[in-house]
């Protein structure tokens, strides 16, 4: 788990240099650049270290070979030799290992690293659809003269990889603050990601806050060759369309349990100490009771989250007692994290990690936990992120099972049922507005897309803000740069992806993984985690569990009001039940509080008119528009103002100041 950088392109060490130093925190441990001054255009790899399996200087990266199985020897030239600067763990590194040697293969170090260099000489490109892991990549192959690179991100998306194609040539590094070491990196504003942005709260691959920078997308991969992309594909897709299991509810549960052993068996194997978040909730509670079954000898060390006063957040139970409960029921060590308002100050320094203008408060705590980890000498830590998106736990998985109802209600009703529930930035302010209460909110946010058809419905579940909402919070500039623009356009075009006839419950699935994980969940966790040096595996998405959840029938996911129903099951005979059943509970923060009392002061100086007409995107009279409507109650814009600050916040780190922090 490590930093890496690099380019193919008119640039020299000095810019490799920049751009290791930018990511220095990924990778506290080590670091390497390798210079190879090809006869037809430089290609530089920069790497940043942070040690989990074979901690000895032979794991040091970037890494080449001596091993006449892979045609590159240390006697030959560096420029005609395989190299890699790779960032990630895999899993199946020891069976691909034991293969290789037995082809004649000769290794060096213990490193999973190592293994993707030989395996790549075996099979080329091709090696990627063989890995269990997460990874992002960069492997340069120099054996035939001309040198080119291999980047790959692995299937979820789990690690990421940005990248530029700049008139001097192509950059990539795992976060955008290296890529903007590089002067050629224009950092011009890209309109249609704001809107996704203030939409969705985060940006569908592979657009970014910036036009010239680009995400790779989970499970693809690039030939890079002469400082250009020669080729871009798709090397993995999730298997939607598979014959869905026909077993019975209780073998079905039976295999789970099996698989999710046997995927934090493969997670646990570290050489340093192996920990994990526990939130009291199913999916990390499930993952530390296997840690318990795999290594009952072990007590590891796992962290929760606790919030002053065991406060609510927006009317959803604290998570501290049910992480006490799983804890004491399963004899691990359970260090808690108390965080208040106070956490606000952190905010500015969690955007500056994230790379990415996402408003979301959780990667703080992710922060806060890792940081307490780091200092228990716990450098890895298993994760229950993904549950909720490959057997289905969020509330719009239970509202997808009502759509039927829209059939018997005529058009004209839904429009109906659709304007009133419309938020209008026209409408009269009074105190005491039904904004205010979550029921209300939740069925407005139901009603909002109610004339819509099915498809557009299903994705317009994953809308943070309605269009008459959003639209006049832009200013001119950028409302004219939207014109036009369809929100769900790209959420529809992944969909376009899938084999006909899938339910509506997995397409809506299809949807989490490919964009709400990996372009929210995992980006902010990754970032968050490796801005204090550790890692962080995530056991549920292991690609045999992933493959297994897309076969449950969609029956047998969400069942009724119950989410996640067979993963529940599963976990009966190991947990207590009222952790199993209790109510859904983000890793969130009481962002609708804290807007109006604590972040005060921070909301009026990030979104003054000054602050507003500096960055240029959105308008001052609109926006205290909303926030008045937001305090009377007339609306609930509580994380559209969130998402205002963050990007306001995005602007002056990543605009004004180039990606640097000066906090």
């Amino acid at each position: 788990m490590c930093g890496i950088a690099g380019f193919s392109g008119h640039f020299d060490k000095g810019l490799l240099d920049a751009m290791n130093q930018a990511m220095a925190h990924r990778g506290p441990d080590g670091s390497g650049t390798q210079m190879l001054n090809c006869p037809t255009i430089p290609v530089g790899l920069t790497h940043r270290r942070l040690s989990i399996i074979d901690l000895s200087e032979q794991a040091a990266q970037p890494m080449s070979v001596d091993c006449p199985s892979c045609g590159c020897r240390d006697d030959h030239p560096a420029t005609q030799r395989l190299w890699i600067s790779y960032n990630g763990e895999i899993y199946n590194f020891a069976q691909l290992r034991h293969s290789l040697v037995q082809k004649g293969h000769r290794f060096k170090s213990r490193s999973d690293t190592e293994v993707l260099v030989h395996l790549y000489a075996e099979h080329g490109p091709q090696m990627l659809s063989k890995l269990n892991g997460i990874f992002a990549l960069a492997l340069y192959d120099g054996r035939e003269g001309q040198g080119s690179l291999l980047l790959a991100r692995d299937p979820m998306g789990v690690k990421p990889l940005y990248y530029s194609q700049t008139a001097d040539g192509f950059v990539f590094a795992s976060e955008i603050k290296s890529l903007l070491q590089c002067p050629a990196v224009d950092a011009a504003i890209d309109p249609v990601a704001i809107h996704y942005y203030l939409a969705y709260l985060w940006a569908p691959a592979p657009n970014t806050a910036l036009a010239n920078v680009r995400k790779l997308e989970p499970g693809s991969a690039m030939i890079i060759g002469q400082g250009r992309i020669q080729r871009c594909w798709r090397y993995a897709e999730l298997p939607y369309g598979a014959a869905p299991l026909k077993a019975s509810p209780a073998a079905m549960a039976d295999q789970l349990r099996r698989r999710l052993e046997t995927a934090v068996a493969r997670q646990m194997v570290s050489d340093v100490p192996v920990g994990a978040f526990l939130s009291g909730g199913l999916d990390s509670s499930a993952v530390v009771s296997m840690m318990r079954r795999v290594a009952p000898q072990r007590e590891p060390i796992c962290y929760c989250i606790g919030f002053s006063g065991n406060a609510a957040i927006d009317g959803t139970v604290p998570d501290l007692p049910y992480a006490r409960r799983v804890a004491a029921s399963l004899g691990v060590d359970l260090r808690e994290t108390r965080v208040g308002p106070e956490i606000i100050t952190h905010m500015e320094q969690a955007i500056y990690h994230m790379d990415e203008p996402q408003a979301d408060p959780s990667p703080i705590h992710v922060m806060q936990i890792a940081r307490q980890a780091k200092a228990d000498g716990i450098k890895v830590l298993l994760s229950g992120t993904g549950g909720d998106d490959i057997f289905s736990g969020y509330r719009r998985h239970f509202a997808l099972g009502l759509e039927t109802l829209w059939t018997l209600l005529p058009q004209s009703v839904r429009n109906g049922l659709a304007r009133w529930s419309a938020p209008d930035m026209n409408a009269e302010i009074h105190r005491g507005g039904l904004a205010r209460r979550p029921f209300f909110r939740r069925i407005q946010k139901t009603l909002a897309h109610a004339d819509l058809s099915a498809e557009d419905r299903l994705m317009a579940y994953f809308l943070w803000s309605p269009e008459g909402i959003r639209r006049p919070l832009y200013a001119d500039g950028l409302a004219k740069a939207l014109d036009g623009v369809d929100t769900l356009a790209p959420l529809r075009a992944t969909l376009e992806r899938l084999p006909p006839g899938i339910d509506p419950l997995d397409r809506m699935l299809f949807l989490e993984t490919t964009h709400f994980l990996a372009d929210h969940n995992l980006n902010y966790v990754d970032k968050a985690a490796m801005a204090e040096g550790v890692e962080v595996r995530v056991p549920l998405l292991d690609p045999d569990m992933v493959a297994f959840a897309i076969r449950v029938p969609p029956s047998w996911k969400q069942r009724g009001t119950t989410g996640k129903a067979i993963f529940k099951r599963a976990m009966e005979p190991l947990l207590p039940r009222d952790v199993i059943y209790r109510p859904k509970t983000g890793f969130g923060a009481p962002i609708r509080r804290w807007l109006h009392h604590e972040m005060r002061e921070m909301v009026e100086e990030v979104l003054s008119p000054v602050a507003l007409k500096r960055s240029g995107l959105f308008c001052p009279q609109a926006v205290q528009r909303l926030r008045q409507m937001d305090a009377a109650g007339v609306v609930d814009g509580s994380y559209t103002l969130f998402a205002l600050v963050t990007i306001q916040l995005w602007v002056k780190l990543f605009i004004h100041q180039k990606g640097r922090f000066c906090g």
